[in-house]
């Protein structure tokens, strides 16, 4: 599906193109969306482009990722899509820059795309061009990915508070502990998935930037790179710092599991050795032999149940007075 962005008047009017020999000219943005092969042909002989197919676009090297071909500056970036999931996942996206014209090639929906269709289909400056188009969209995809990590950051202090939470409490609760670490599972891959997307959106603006020495770019565009590169620096900063606190949640985690099963295990420890004593007199007493004097005693039944209480109290006092228990 090809969609045609042309101004009109202060906003940008979109158009699905079904005829291909209708593209218009005065287009400043193409946005080919899980493109057929007649689809891309279409775009190369109005743009004057080779549109990258979807294995070129997964390519990891950067020189087939950002590169310059016949004027145009292709650039591909890995972005976040279907955050908002339990299955968020990243797709490639290929940003060309040819002439004043945006072409974009991808094969997914990132929010950012839609975002910034709904904002320039009701506004935009006169005169857009492509560069400015995708000035908002790498905008719209750094706050995107800021709108992440903030939500990720909230969510993995909320499991850091049930798992530091009053150990009374714990138990009254019955914590289950699978879905704690499921979560922590989850929060991990989504921040490493952010990160990869930052570090592929700061190869692209570090690059957009050096080419675009000697381009007549505007004073407001120069700045609003500048303020990209420091925006996407300090999100990956941030999201290295998460990705190290999720471990050490997942650690404090793994630990409080162990300790609880240590618990367990203890308290079974205690439980036998409380009931060794009771158990050795009553096989001392079940033993039958034939010369044993208290079978004829009248009270030795009611004395060997006594002992064996008294057995079974005493160490477990014990153990309570050490704090054992």
């Amino acid at each position: 599906m090809i969609s045609v962005f042309v101004p009109s008047e202060t906003f940008l009017k979109k158009a699905v193109i079904e005829d291909f020999s209708a593209l218009p000219d005065n287009a400043v943005w193409l946005d080919l969306f899980n493109p057929t092969q007649a689809e891309d042909k279409a775009v190369e002989r109005l743009a004057g482009i080779a549109v990258p197919t979807r294995e070129d676009m997964q390519e990891i090297e950067i020189s087939s990722r950002l590169y310059i071909e016949s004027g145009a500056r292709y650039m591909t970036a890995t972005l976040m899509c279907h955050s908002d999931t339990d299955m968020p996942r990243t797709t490639a996206v290929t940003f060309i820059l040819a002439g004043h014209r945006l072409v974009t090639v991808r094969y997914d929906q990132p929010k950012p795309f839609a975002l910034v269709e709904t904002k320039l289909a009701r506004a935009c400056s006169a005169g857009v061009t492509g560069e400015m188009v995708l000035m908002e969209l790498l905008d719209a995809v750094i706050d995107r990915c800021a709108d992440i990590l903030e939500r990720v950051g909230a969510d993995v202090d909320q499991v850091s508070h049930d798992i530091f939470e009053p150990e009374s409490e714990r138990h009254g609760q019955a914590k289950r502990y699978s879905q704690i670490l499921i979560a922590i599972g989850r929060k991990g891959d989504l921040t490493s998935k952010v990160r990869e997307s930052l570090v592929s959106i700061g190869r692209l603006v570090t690059f957009l930037s050096a080419v675009m020495e000697g381009v007549k770019w505007t004073k407001d565009m120069r700045e609003q790179l500048k303020t990209q590169q420091r925006d996407v620096a300090s999100l990956t900063d941030h999201a290295s710092y998460l990705s190290s606190k999720i471990t050490f949640v997942l650690d404090a985690m793994l630990g409080v599991v162990n300790l609880e099963q240590n618990n367990i295990i203890k308290l079974f420890s205690v439980m036998a050795v409380v009931l060794m004593p009771p158990t050795l007199i009553a096989s001392i007493y079940g033993m039958n032999f034939k010369d044993m004097p208290e079978l004829e005693w009248a009270h030795g039944y009611p004395f060997a149940l006594i002992a064996m209480v008294a057995a079974a109290v005493v160490p477990y006092y014990i153990f309570k007075i050490k704090k054992w228990l």
